[in-house]
């Protein structure tokens, strides 16, 4: 049975996502099943909000094989890594997820005749809800909070995407050039602390 390159990337953010779920619950000290729990939610939760709005049925419900890797994934970092989670690993883990699934989400909009601006609202969503639903439940900041770029990143994944792909250009092509440069984005924003300006009031007079 031949497997499209969408099912591979979706996989793939998914795994990504739930592996940055699974060590918020380790980072909490947290048991085998919040393990799951968190990875799950983390690694569903985007595309779950993505399907309801675009009146497509929601992904995880028709293919069980998303929970089957969030579970394994959980598992996995549970008995591998145990208390020595680092902060940063789960930084990078969530930029490579945030890139990939910001695709998966423009993607599946566009192959549903959705309008390509919406597309990008979609990836945006799809590659964003995740963690801001992650955060909620342990209790951290949510990270549109920061000013360190976040939803961002997710725009010009999807949005390189969404363009290139409405161009003709080949769907391998215009998902490796979108994650690599949304990619750079969340890097930078990591590493060096890019922010857009932050808004401020004019002074009482």
């Amino acid at each position: 049975m031949e497997i499209s390159p969408l099912a591979v990337l979706d996989y793939a953010g998914v795994a990504m996502f739930a592996a940055s779920g699974a060590l918020m619950a380790a980072h909490k000290r947290q048991d085998v099943v919040t393990f799951i729990f968190f990875a799950a939610i983390t690694g569903v939760g985007g595309g779950t909000l993505r399907d309801l709005l675009i009146n497509a049925p929601v992904f995880w419900v028709q293919d069980a094989g998303y929970v089957v890797v969030c579970t394994v994934v959980a598992i996995l970092i549970y008995l591998t890594r145990g208390r020595g989670v680092h902060e940063q690993t789960l930084l990078w883990l969530d930029a490579v997820g945030l890139c990939i699934y910001a695709c998966v989400g423009a993607a599946k909009a566009l192959s549903l005749g959705v309008d390509p601006v919406i597309c990008v609202v979609m990836g945006a969503l799809t590659a964003t809800f995740g963690g801001i639903i992650r955060d909620v439940l342990a209790g951290e900041p949510s990270i549109l909070l920061r000013r360190e770029l976040y939803i961002t990143p997710t725009i010009v994944s999807a949005g390189v995407f969404i363009v290139l792909r409405t161009q003709g250009v080949d769907w391998t092509w215009a998902s490796g050039i979108a994650v690599a440069l949304g990619f750079i984005v969340r890097a930078g924003a990591i590493r060096w602390k890019w922010h857009m300006p932050a808004f401020r009031p004019p002074k009482d007079r």
